[in-house]
């Protein structure tokens, strides 16, 4: 470990330097000329596009790429975060409490996006706060879950056929990995049974509105390549898109850790999802349909399944505001009274629940101050498994506010 902390100090400290570096490139080049008079007015440069990653759902953008010319690599682009939250809930379990401060995303973004040759590198910390779940700290979360370099990836490209190989975000659900990426700050319940990061080889096509996607990886990042994911999108216009995707393991693994919980590890995943963004209006509902198989070689006695929806809401409103709402449902298979049924949401067998998260946000430039206010309620729970200091209460109420700076 502490040799992956050491490269990512290497790996800031180059960003950092070539930013600089940078910067005073382009100074240079944007002073005036000693005849200007006699020079023909240059034509205005186009309008910088948004990079492809880390892909952003909204209303938070990545900021203009810092470029420079990395030799036989070509045009090479840097981008970053740097943000801090603060957190505060109701009916916290023991161990967590009820306030937390702490750095959301420290984070450095390098690709190179032309040519048939591209990759993506991105380190740094973060934190993954996720509704219904125990707050875990960023230096936690960074040690126990991804790592300072948590994506990373070559992408070979010819026309619209492209293949990546390295550390890739998942094809699954409707959120992103990572808090800056999303309409809210925190994830939601549905996101819960989902992997986030998986480590393998990814294939894309496009043919006319339809685009395609087959995945041989790690599943739920357990280091066992024996997980196959796929999409198919339907882009019927410019404004409305429909997906489905589904992914599996396709053999057996007994690795678990907090980025492999072992009963997901070892099922499947499904997901409809529709998109609808014109203007100043994003829409995504999608439903989620998971099922862990029964197998007695992994002692998993009866099979188990998850069904829910969520709808994904952002409206931008002038002036830098915007508002974003996610109403959920998730169910789980089973009872409270046969011990050998599985506690897939961590409620206990056959429960249930409802979430709601508002999350206005202001962004002027790089800068961004946004705040989430959520409550999840669990039903038909065991007792003891729930919220509060005994697992009894059935509700949790959560703020939490974030602001920082992409850069």
């Amino acid at each position: 470990m502490k040799k992956q902390w050491g490269g990512l100090l290497i790996f800031i400290l180059v960003a950092v330097l070539t930013l600089t570096t940078t910067g005073q490139q382009q100074a240079f080049a944007q002073a005036p000329a000693a005849d200007s008079s006699a020079q023909a007015p240059a034509a205005k440069p186009a309008d910088p596009q948004p990079l492809p990653s880390p892909s952003m759902a909204g209303p938070l953008q990545t900021a203009v790429p810092h470029t420079f010319d990395a030799g036989p690599f070509g045009k090479v682009a840097i981008t970053g975060i740097l943000s801090g939250m603060g957190f505060t809930q109701s009916n916290w379990i023991p161990g967590d409490k009820s306030t937390h401060w702490d750095v959301s995303n420290a984070q450095i973004f390098i690709q190179k996006t032309d040519g048939w040759f591209q990759f993506f590198l991105q380190g740094g910390a973060y934190n993954l706060p996720d509704l219904g779940v125990p707050f875990i700290s960023t230096v936690d979360t960074t040690k126990n879950f991804y790592g300072p370099f948590p994506q990373g990836f070559v992408k070979l490209v010819k026309g619209n056929f492209n293949v990546e190989i390295g550390a890739l975000p998942t094809l699954i659900g409707g959120e992103y990995t990572f808090s800056f990426e999303n309409m809210n700050i925190e994830r939601g319940i549905l996101w819960n049974q989902e992997n986030a990061v998986n480590r393998g080889v990814q294939v894309s096509d496009t043919y006319k509105k339809l685009s395609l996607t087959v995945s041989w990886n790690d599943g739920f990042y357990s280091n066992v390549y024996n997980w196959i994911s796929g999409s198919a999108a339907y882009a019927f216009n410019s404004s409305n898109t429909l997906s489905f995707v589904a992914m599996g393991n396709a053999g057996q693994t007994s690795s678990t850790s907090l980025a492999t919980p072992f009963l997901q590890n070892n099922g499947q995943i499904y997901n409809v999802l529709y998109t609808y963004s014109h203007e100043n209006l994003v829409i995504t509902p999608y439903w989620q349909y998971t099922r862990v198989p029964a197998n007695a070689a992994l002692g998993i006695p009866k099979t188990a399944s998850t069904n829910g929806g969520a709808v994904l809401f952002t409206y931008n409103f002038k002036r830098g505001i915007s508002l974003a709402v996610r109403p959920e449902y998730i169910t789980s298979s089973g009872s409270t009274t046969d011990p050998l049924n599985l506690n897939l949401l961590g409620y206990g067998a056959g429960s249930d629940a409802f979430a709601f998260t508002v999350t206005p946000t202001y962004k002027k430039g790089g800068f961004f101050l946004r705040g989430d206010l959520a409550v999840v309620d669990a039903r038909n729970s065991t007792p003891g498994l729930m919220f509060g200091p005994a697992g009894l209460n059935s509700k949790q109420v959560r703020g939490v506010i974030e602001s920082g700076f992409m850069f």
